[in-house]
């Protein structure tokens, strides 16, 4: 069975060597809409794959890190990035190119790691993250499977090559959230939330 929960964050970029001048040399925003679909084969004690208010915490905090916040690509010019993270107090640095396709990527590898460190309490069996959706704008969206997500053909993603702001950081409810998920210390659902 599958599940699916929204998420929607603001932010910026600029999409380097894209065709299109305007998001390749400039600046710009959209509003983004993230579908998460969640499967399992098993229900668990309250007959859900996964109860939505658990989505609430890492997951979303996660997620949470790119609203109004700019999102730099690595192998951006250094002299671009160091002004970004200089006037920008929220970014988010990836090793790959932020279109919307490299973002399904790297939500889904960052979901597939809160869940597979996740201690589940409710029953829940093999709950997996099957797909993710970016919605860039209202005609345009990008869908990544497990296959799309671990395929280097596509720019290798090391979850240890993402870097978040000490802005984006500070407002987590555990500052050093990223470097647990990293060293695969365990995250344990409440029995109630």
């Amino acid at each position: 069975m599958i599940i699916r929960k929204l998420f929607k964050f603001e932010n910026a970029h600029i999409v380097r060597n894209c065709t299109t001048r305007r998001c390749s040399e400039s600046i710009h925003g959209h509003s983004y809409k993230v579908e998460l679909l969640f499967a399992s084969d098993h229900l668990d004690r309250g007959q859900m794959v996964y109860d939505f208010g658990l989505t609430k915490r890492t997951i979303k905090e996660l997620i949470d890190s790119f609203d109004h916040a700019i999102t730099l690509w690595s192998g951006d010019d250094p002299e671009y990035l160091r002004d970004m993270k200089k006037w920008s107090r929220r970014w988010v640095e990836l090793p790959v190119s932020p279109s919307a396709e490299q973002y399904s990527r790297v939500i889904f590898l960052i979901v597939e790691r809160v869940l597979q460190n996740t201690v589940m309490l409710n029953e829940e069996k093999n709950v997996i993250i099957d797909g993710v959706i970016v919605h860039e704008t209202e005609t345009g969206y990008a869908r990544c499977g497990y296959a799309d997500a671990h395929n280097e053909q596509m720019g290798k993603i090391d979850l240890r090559d993402i870097r978040f702001s000490k802005g984006v950081r500070e407002e987590w409810s555990d500052p050093a959230m990223w470097e647990k998920l990293l060293a695969d210390e365990k995250i344990v659902n409440p029995k109630k939330i």
